[in-house]
């Protein structure tokens, strides 16, 4: 982030190369969407949730800790790409033909894909558990009305998971496709249709937004009533 504010802060500097801006740009984002702001919060969750509804642990304590792994694998994967002949150039949103092996040979958008895909099924893990945890582990008493806010927002944002990764998680697949085996899901030459990705990226981006906003709004309704 630094050196992209170093390049922008005078016209026409040489700082870095535009690859090599393209690479950060697009790092940038992936990383303080899928390896910044979704595991902080999910990490209130797992602090939070428990105490606050009077449960020993999550549901599911091994799938937790598949989730991290996980979710440590895919960031580990996104990085390498660094080293392996350069990081993923199109973009966070990686935009069809950005993102085509006719427009871009390299490697990066592979790993984008396989870390996307890794990072994913780990978010999805961790909402099952949640759901499970919150709908399940309630001590005595504790209805769903007397749930605390940030438990509801948690709740929320699991189901809003449940329901947006899988359509991500099918627009990766059918890019890896177009990639690696030929298929033409985003070639207009071949009767594909670059608009597609779109469609199935921002059916996942727009909840996203929501996911990574309510367990801030959760926090600040928790924090805001009881020491003001």
């Amino acid at each position: 982030a630094l050196i992209l504010r170093l390049q922008l802060a005078v016209p026409n500097n040489t700082l870095v190369d535009p690859e090599t801006y393209n690479q950060l740009f697009t790092m940038h984002g992936t990383t303080m969407i899928f390896l910044a702001v979704m595991p902080l919060s999910a990490a209130f969750f797992n602090i939070v949730v428990p105490l606050q509804i009077g449960a020993r642990d999550v549901a599911f304590p091994r799938l937790n800790a598949l989730s991290y792994w996980m979710f440590l694998a895919g960031g580990l994967l996104l990085n390498s790409s660094f080293l392996f002949g350069g990081a993923p150039n199109a973009g966070w949103f990686g935009y069809a033909n950005l993102t085509s092996k006719a427009f871009n040979a390299g490697h990066g958008v592979d790993f984008w894909v396989l870390g996307l895909l890794i990072l994913g099924t780990s978010s999805m893990a961790a909402a099952f558990n949640f759901v499970v945890t919150i709908l399940n582990l309630r001590a005595p008493g504790m209805g769903l009305m007397r749930m605390p806010l940030f438990v509801w927002m948690t709740l929320v944002v699991a189901l809003l998971l449940i329901f947006a990764f899988p359509v991500i998680t099918v627009a990766l697949l059918e890019l890896l496709l177009d990639r690696s085996f030929g298929a033409n899901f985003f070639n207009p030459d071949k009767g594909g249709d670059p608009v597609l990705w779109q469609h199935l990226f921002w059916f996942f981006g727009h909840p996203e937004v929501y996911i990574l906003i309510l367990p801030a709004m959760g926090i600040v309704s928790e924090v805001l009533p009881t020491f003001a």
